[in-house]
């Protein structure tokens, strides 16, 4: 992974491969951000108007360096007008220019001038690579300077902060990225156990005869069509002296084909995705300890391969979940919500002050929000903070409410509650209530629907590269360190 340094020391003199410099519109003309009207970059402003380079955002320009650097090249990346400028542009434009960086050793940012959070965060995921089948054609930056004014305790400790945010999130994408006949139930379990072991935290793998004798009625039946048995994955933190206990449930299915009710075949590739919740949950949970936030964590994470075969459930089955209810299977395709069911019954049994639970659950949230926005369902208070968050950390996110009369549509003659309701209409926010139907009462619980923002199916943009994102992790840390009065 890329590594991260500050510096208090001249840009201009640094000796590198590139510097990366910001710019903003002004008119006609571009001016370089961070330079505060002291004309220091007035040179490279005037070489990057002539190489064509502008403030449009995300655009990015690589022309050499004035001789009055100590960079061999200029790597400028558009941050649009200045009095729109975020943090969340500062990330883009800081992933932007890692891209662009690929194949240098040493970088100096000028970013870090704007926001050295932002700009590291941003840097470090924008410089993210998937190796694991064939071997790049240029390597990431091996490291990237952030210049900065200050190099302070509070500086650092954010920069600190976010690296270990942004390393939770490429554990996730490696997971997500990972080929399926890779990753089956059994070595995601093993995988997710030994990095939070690594890290300190207590596991639990329960295997096959374990989710029998627990009666997870749920997870046995989707993944009774594979070859490859299913897996239950606890993990747990516990801190001295925690604030609050927090459950997290993540969806993991390590392929969907849908089942018996088997999806089309165009895109079914994307369905390696559809484990992205709880490689995100597994992947929080080693970031929150490695940030030792004051809080007792346990997360509960089901893994299993929807896959049709002889012995695959169907439609028309009745299901008998951990805790009792009954589950009358309708479609075989909406399998994320019944091994979620089964996972929700085992944290609320842990009697948790709040409930976290992420899933690439619905195509209809891609539908309803599109490729960048979460859905968040849930009790109000805890929905609506959440979502808020996801907004605010760059995972984008919107509370979606769980309407009454959209209940009755999982009525069942048979049992206690339908997988699916007799229509489409509204698909996310039945799938919400078909969840909230295994909360326990008076937990405070929030779901994110993740299923567009999880994974890529088109270009890189800003720090998100093609493939797994590591959606919902930052909301997810973000949410804990709310909690947790951080």
């Amino acid at each position: 992974m890329t590594t991260i340094s500050l510096s208090t020391s001249d840009p201009r003199r640094a000796r590198a491969d590139a510097i990366v410099i910001g710019l903003h519109s002004a008119g006609t003309s571009v001016t370089v951000a961070g330079d505060a009207d002291t004309g220091r970059f007035d040179d490279v402003a005037t070489a990057a108007r002539l190489a064509g380079a502008g403030g449009a955002v995300a655009k990015v320009t690589t022309f050499a360096a004035p001789e009055s650097f100590g960079a061999a090249s200029v790597i400028a990346v558009g941050l649009g007008d200045r009095g729109d400028l975020s943090a969340e542009r500062v990330r883009r434009a800081a992933g932007v220019a890692s891209r662009a960086a690929a194949g240098r050793a040493r970088v100096v940012s000028t970013l870090g001038l704007l926001d050295a959070a932002a700009a590291a965060e941003g840097h470090l995921l924008g410089a993210y690579q998937f190796a694991g089948y064939k071997a790049p054609s240029k390597t990431p930056p091996g490291s990237i300077a952030l210049a900065v004014g200050t190099a302070d305790r509070a500086t650092r400790a954010e920069v600190q902060r976010v690296t270990v945010a942004a390393e939770a999130m490429c554990l996730a994408r490696d997971l997500v990225n990972t080929a399926p006949n890779d990753l089956p139930p059994a070595v995601f379990a093993d995988r997710a156990a030994d990095a939070a072991r690594a890290a300190g935290l207590t596991v639990q793998v329960l295997t096959e005869r374990a989710l029998e004798r627990g009666g997870y009625g749920g997870i046995l039946a989707v993944g009774s069509g594979s070859a490859r048995p299913p897996r239950l994955v606890r993990i747990s933190y516990r801190p001295a002296r925690p604030k609050a206990h927090v459950a997290l449930v993540g969806k993991g299915i390590t392929f969907d084909s849908g089942g018996l009710s088997i999806k089309p075949a165009a895109n079914m590739d994307h369905m390696t995705s559809d484990m992205a919740g709880a490689a995100a949950v597994v992947a929080t949970m080693i970031a929150a300890a490695a940030l030792k936030l004051p809080l007792s964590l346990t997360a509960t994470v089901p893994m299993a391969e929807n896959l049709p075969s002889g012995s695959s459930y169907r439609p028309g089955d009745v299901l008998r979940h951990r805790g009792g209810q009954t589950v009358h299977v309708l479609n075989t395709d909406a399998e994320g919500r019944l091994i979620l069911a089964d996972a929700i019954v085992r944290a609320c049994e842990d009697k948790p002050d709040y409930l976290l639970t992420a899933a690439t659950l619905t195509g209809a949230q891609v539908v309803a929000l599109g490729m960048r926005t979460m859905g968040v369902m849930g009790t109000d208070a805890l929905r609506d903070r959440v979502a808020e968050l996801a907004r605010e950390v760059g995972d984008g996110g919107w509370a979606m409410p769980l309407p009454e009369e959209l209940r009755s549509g999982l009525d069942s003659p048979l049992a206690d509650i339908a997988n699916v309701a007799g229509d489409r209409a509204g698909g996310m926010l039945v799938a919400g209530h078909f969840l909230a139907h295994f909360v326990a009462d008076g937990v405070p619980w929030a779901h994110l629907d993740v299923a567009g923002p999880a994974f890529n199916t088109g270009e890189a943009y800003g720090y998100t590269p093609k493939g797994g994102t590591g959606v919902p992790v930052r909301t997810l840390l973000a949410t804990l360190t709310d909690i947790a009065g951080r």
